[in-house]
């Protein structure tokens, strides 16, 4: 018998009391019993979204829907957006917003570069007519975390311009404060942070977004917003949900609510910073610039002469633990670490010793049990 342990950036693993909710027995989502789960969901959602002048929008789907719903219902064929695009989930919104038909321009940065806010701002004076900027906050090919809050304040001098922002691997392991940052369009996955399988997304929609939907004729049926806030003054939806995930996600947000966010993004930083201190002290490398590292995916650089592809075979077959590679350009040049949602301490040090055994079975030279060691350290408080 071999235990697995899944530590990827998404999915995540689910605990155990939300796992036994959604195997109660299935209940009818046209009922007042789920109309207190959608309630429920809704407020939950706004607390670790940070807001209260923003609705919450709660789709059966993955991230890449809500991504699609943010540029179907905010704007038209024809307008100008700003893509800001350092990793893998920016290209994808490149692709969506070009497939209906905007005029899309481009701050390409390096996978290992942070978003400059500042290029944003001289894009914007130049280009005052832009009707949308999009940055992706914490991006999961990369582990790049992109300063959203400097961004927010730059667009908030544009009255018509509204900004998007994808935290489906922030949103839960880094501050993502909607109303005080002004972010119009705020993204997540329930696979992620929110700590449950596939399937579910949600958006967080501000005034300012609201206001540019109503120009929007760009067409859409399912993932139309209006749908869904008409639904929502009702505690339901316009569809069939996906009820087993929400029952699930109800429980999921009492977990979050009761440790407090506050708490939960301290979590993460300090496992974060035990995966970074570990595979330092490995004589690895961090693929994350230091100005730009988030607290959701640690990737590191994979050693001169070791095969990436088989360290990661090696861990999951051998020792139950799964990480991710690199994908694009990087695939099998980097791996991933995930540290978001469902972890903690253990999961680390776990997750370490069984990096290290795959390491001595492909004969990288290293001081065995340095990277647990420097772990500990972070995890007890041990300054060094």
């Amino acid at each position: 018998m071999k235990k697995k342990y899944l530590m990827t950036p998404g999915p995540t693993p689910v605990p155990p009391e939300v796992l036994l909710t959604q195997a109660r027995p299935i209940i009818h989502h046209r009922t007042p019993e789920f109309d207190q789960v959608v309630q429920n969901c809704v407020e939950g959602l706004k607390y670790v979204f940070q807001t209260e002048k923003s609705d919450v929008l709660i789709f059966a789907c993955s991230g890449s829907g809500v991504m699609e719903s943010s540029v179907v219902n905010c704007f038209c064929a024809g307008d100008e957006i700003l893509i800001a695009i350092n990793g893998k989930f920016g290209q994808r919104m490149e692709l969506i917003a070009k497939a209906y038909g905007l005029e899309v321009s481009v701050l390409e940065y390096g996978w290992q570069e942070v978003v400059n806010p500042l290029d944003i701002a001289e894009y914007l004076e130049k280009h005052p007519s832009t009707r949308g900027v999009v940055v992706t906050q914490s991006e999961t090919s990369s582990g790049v975390l992109n300063n959203i809050e400097v961004v927010g304040d730059i667009v908030k001098g544009y009255p018509e311009c509204i900004f998007i922002v994808d935290s489906i691997t922030g949103i839960g392991a880094v501050d993502c404060k909607t109303d005080e940052w002004g972010l119009d369009v705020v993204m997540t996955g329930s696979q992620k942070g929110l700590m449950l399988p596939p399937g579910l997304a949600a958006v967080s929609v501000s005034p300012k977004a609201w206001a540019a939907s109503e120009r929007s004729t760009l067409p859409k049926f399912y993932f139309d917003w209006k749908k869904y806030l008409k639904s929502l003054a009702q505690n339901t939806t316009p569809f069939t949900p996906a009820v087993s995930l929400m029952i699930g996600l109800d429980a999921s947000l009492k977990m979050m609510r009761e440790e407090g966010m506050e708490n939960v993004i301290a979590r993460h930083a300090r496992l974060a910073e035990a995966t970074r201190q570990g595979v330092v002290a490995l004589g690895l490398e961090l693929f994350a610039p230091a100005e730009g590292r988030g607290n959701a995916v640690t990737p590191v650089w994979v050693p001169e002469g070791i095969d990436g592809k088989q360290l990661v075979k090696i861990m999951k077959t051998k020792h139950g633990v799964t990480i991710a590679g690199g994908q694009d350009d990087y695939a099998g040049r980097i791996i991933r670490i995930g540290h978001l949602g469902y972890f903690d301490d253990l999961d680390i040090i776990v997750t370490l010793a069984a990096l290290e055994m795959a390491l001595l079975e492909l004969e990288f030279d290293f001081e065995p049990g340095s990277g647990v060691k420097a772990a500990e350290a972070v995890l007890m408080g041990v300054k060094s």
